[in-house]
């Protein structure tokens, strides 16, 4: 049995080298991410037994996904699609003024097409936690259903619900998450969103606690936690709030911070930590994760650890 289970898609991401256009690149390199399957990753190497659900196509694209989330421990349970295809994205990176870009080819997704019926679901109601992200209702009607399901399946065996609200504008308008969303948060017992998230889907805007509360107020959840980037994070458990600072970072890789810091907390939880504690291992874990190439957080818990500590530099010695 898992201890956290992660369900959405995951897609290969094609990246040029240096801060090359896609257009002009002779070469690209391969990495494998996903919102759910991120998550999953940083909290089984933060010491929770995750595994990751999606379905994908029975190709040599898909087996390449498959094999690097085996890889880092995370149990993989795939569902084989008959057609689709995987997903994948370019991430063109670039100094100011140009900055990053990214281009999603990912129209035809066989995980768009997944039902409850094709998914093992027993294994939610098996689970102590199931997550995804608003990522996953935006890419189709029918993973709407799906999450729908899945968020009831979890309610009913008291498998807690944890969400992170991840808006993507290239997915789906304001206006469109906020009329999804308000149906799925009423199932979710910890619920993640940035600030501007916040503010832009949920029209909650002004200072972190007051937003943290009245969404926990509004949708009856245990935990809500805002983040700030930058700034760091502040969450309401229970009536009470934690403040968060961001620890600092060199930031070459940004790409996959939000998945690490959720994966931090989800391990410090199910290892015993309180909410401060979890959050101080969130915020680590999302500032390692920018040391880092590609879209996991390939982090050990001594890592971690140390920067909890404030001495990271004690990792070198």
């Amino acid at each position: 049995m898992s201890t956290l289970l992660t369900f959405g898609e995951t897609m290969l991401r094609l990246t040029p080298p240096g801060d090359e256009r896609v257009e002009n690149a002779d070469s690209l390199a391969v990495h494998v991410g996903g919102a759910e399957s991120n998550v999953a990753v940083a909290a089984q190497r933060l010491g929770v037994d995750a595994a990751w659900m999606s379905k994908l196509p029975g190709t040599p694209p898909a087996d390449r996904i498959t094999r690097a989330v085996r890889a880092q421990g995370v149990e993989p349970l795939v569902t084989t699609a008959e057609t689709g295809r995987v997903g994948t994205y370019y991430l063109e990176t670039g100094s100011r003024p140009r900055g990053t870009n990214v281009v999603y080819d990912r129209e035809g997704a066989a995980v768009r097409t997944a039902t409850p019926d094709e998914l093992p679901v027993d294994r939610v109601r098996e689970a102590d936690t199931f997550y995804t992200s608003g990522i996953t209702p935006a890419l189709s009607d029918t993973l709407v259903d799906t999450v729908t399901d899945l968020f009831a399946a979890a309610n009913e065996a008291d498998t807690s619900v944890a969400f992170d609200l991840n808006y993507r504008k290239k997915l789906w308008s304001p206006s469109e998450a906020r009329d999804t969303l308000r149906g799925l948060l009423p199932a979710v017992d910890t619920l993640v969103v940035a600030a501007r998230d916040a503010a832009t889907v949920l029209d909650r805007d002004g200072d972190p606690e007051p937003v943290a509360r009245a969404l926990a107020a509004e949708y009856d959840a245990e935990t809500v936690m805002v983040t700030r980037g930058d700034e760091g994070a502040v969450a309401v458990h229970e009536g009470e709030a934690f403040d968060q600072p961001a620890f600092a970072a060199d930031s070459p890789y940004p790409v996959g911070t939000g998945d690490a810091f959720v994966g931090g907390f989800l391990a410090r939880r199910h290892r015993g930590g309180t909410v401060p504690e979890a959050l101080e291992h969130a915020a680590a874990t999302a500032a390692l994760k920018r040391t880092i190439p590609g879209d996991v957080a390939t982090v050990t818990p001594a890592e971690v650890a140390a920067v909890v500590a404030g001495e990271p530099e004690a990792l070198s010695r």
